[in-house]
């Protein structure tokens, strides 16, 4: 039997409504749902494969590109004249990163030391360790910045004990023992006798302390009580304050320790987090939106008051003795040695800084620093830290090593430690955290649309039915019967007979 118009009308009507309420149904809910596995899976959790695997091992390549800047007139630098540099590298180490030491505590943190080792990567590189560079001196060129207000005494047996194991104001090694380690009897005979005074035990190198070592122990919040908390530190080596700082803000420890950040994240969010390498807290802000590699991330960049001066930037008055701005002094967090952190060929810094050493040439591109985040989940996509290592330079009378160098704060080396997700770790987590939003947050305005649509021809089809069958009852009363009416028949016989 068919089924008449009418009844399919209304079939479709109720069909219909019903997508339009499911379609609606998911406006609401599906956000409530993709927020709530989003919690599930950034929260520092064993049970979560995804994120807790990326938390605990890092599984993605990371790489450490470090940049030397080779000293072309050390002679003329002793008699005064401006230093000219030449930038050598990358010489690029791929970096291991794990976490061990793994304990969760009853308040909803864990702690951990993470440890860090790194591998020379020659086909990335454009020379190889055993490249030959000239660069300052640090241990003769810093300990006579350290000594200059000490007695002159003491200042001409120092310069003595340089003379007595031939060291002068610039160093001339390969990168590979600049960076790692060289033997220096020097170094031997203050280890000896002025033990603690150097970073290192052992051999001395700008990066000794960095290969097969660990950050330090962090702390930090698991997020299982409180999503907004997850990654921030509660503590760093049992400590909620530094001590390195002249102010109780510049001494906070603030953020995360800069590997991933809390979920749910506006273009108003700020990146903070804690570098023991820089002995301080930095937060990064927001710069513009885009998408890398297939997924929609916020870059954040260093603001410009970063490493400002305290003239220029009040709240950084903690951080000084200050010099120009774009310069922080570290020498309280590196056993008071004259040295400074800035960007890449002083980028963003004074002006000033650029008139007094030849051949830096910073740009935006090359020196900035970024990191790319997901902003619903705070997972970094991309990340590109650049930092410069520098070294206040001056002539200090009693140590004749140092000439009549000009004082000048003397770019020594720059590194930019990368590292982006790749492979299977990226298609696992575009498809768990990125495609699938997506096709929910699709699916419940396709509901919608093809309910709204199923709903408009039921609508025609019933009305469709009615006009037709109105137009039926008008065209009836003009159609003549084909044959005589019972009540006609007695006429017509009567005719025929």
């Amino acid at each position: 039997m068919a089924v008449s118009k009418s009844k399919l009308a209304i079939g479709l009507l109720v069909l219909g409504s019903l997508g339009v309420l499911f379609g609606t149904v998911l406006v609401f809910v599906g956000p409530i749902i993709i927020d709530d596995q989003i919690v599930k899976n950034v929260e520092i959790n064993p049970k979560n494969d995804l994120t807790y695997t990326m938390w605990k091992d890092i599984p993605v390549p990371f790489f450490m590109s470090i940049y030397l800047y080779h000293v072309v007139n050390p002679e003329e630098i002793l008699n005064g004249e401006m230093p000219m540099v030449e930038q050598r590298g990358p010489y690029v180490y791929s970096e291991k990163r794990w976490k061990d030491n793994i304990t969760f505590h009853d308040n909803n943190t864990v702690s951990y030391l993470e440890y860090r080792q790194y591998f020379f990567e020659e086909s990335m590189s454009v020379g190889d360790e055993s490249d030959v560079v000239t660069i300052p001196n640090m241990l003769v060129l810093g300990a006579a910045a350290m000594l200059e207000d000490k007695p002159y005494v003491l200042r001409v047996l120092v310069s003595t004990t340089f003379k007595s194991f031939n060291e002068g104001a610039f160093l001339t090694k390969p990168v590979g023992e600049l960076l790692w380690g060289y033997e220096s009897k020097l170094v031997d005979f203050l280890n000896q006798y002025l033990p603690g005074m150097l970073p290192s035990s052992g051999k001395f190198g700008l990066f000794s302390e960095f290969n097969n070592s660990n950050t330090g122990q962090f702390t930090v919040f698991t997020g299982q009580d409180d999503i907004r908390k997850v990654h921030m530190v509660d503590y760093w080596n049992g400590l909620k304050n530094l001590s390195y700082w002249n102010s109780d803000q510049c001494n906070m420890i603030n953020g995360t320790a800069g590997q991933m950040w809390p979920p749910f994240m506006t273009k108003e969010s700020t990146l903070p987090f804690y570098s023991p390498d820089a002995c301080r807290s930095m937060e990064l802000v927001y710069q513009r939106s885009l998408v890398s590699r297939g997924i929609p991330v916020y870059r954040y960049v260093a603001p410009k008051t970063l490493f400002a001066n305290g003239e220029d930037y009040p709240p950084n008055e903690g951080f000084c003795p200050c010099r120009q701005s774009g310069l922080l002094n570290v020498s309280t967090c590196r056993h008071d040695s004259p040295v400074f952190i800035s960007h890449p060929h002083f980028y963003n810094a004074d002006p000033v800084l650029l008139d007094t050493v030849i051949g830096l040439h910073p740009n935006e591109e090359e020196h900035e620093l970024f990191i790319d985040v997901h902003p619903e989940t705070g997972v970094p996509i991309n990340v590109s830290i650049r930092l410069q290592l520098n070294l206040l330079m001056k002539r200090v009378s009693g140590i004749s090593e140092t000439g009549n160098i000009t004082e000048v704060v003397m770019p020594m080396i720059w590194f930019e430690e990368s590292g982006y997700i790749d492979g299977p770790i990226l298609n696992t987590f575009r498809t768990s955290l990125v495609v699938l939003p997506m096709v929910m947050e699709c699916m419940q305005y396709i509901f919608i649309g093809l309910g709204l649509a199923i709903i408009l021809g039921a609508v025609l089809l019933f009305f469709s039915d009615k006009i037709k069958s109105q137009m039926g009852v008008r065209l009836c009363p003009d159609v003549a019967p084909a044959s005589s009416t019972s009540e006609d028949a007695p006429l017509l016989q009567g005719t025929n007979d």
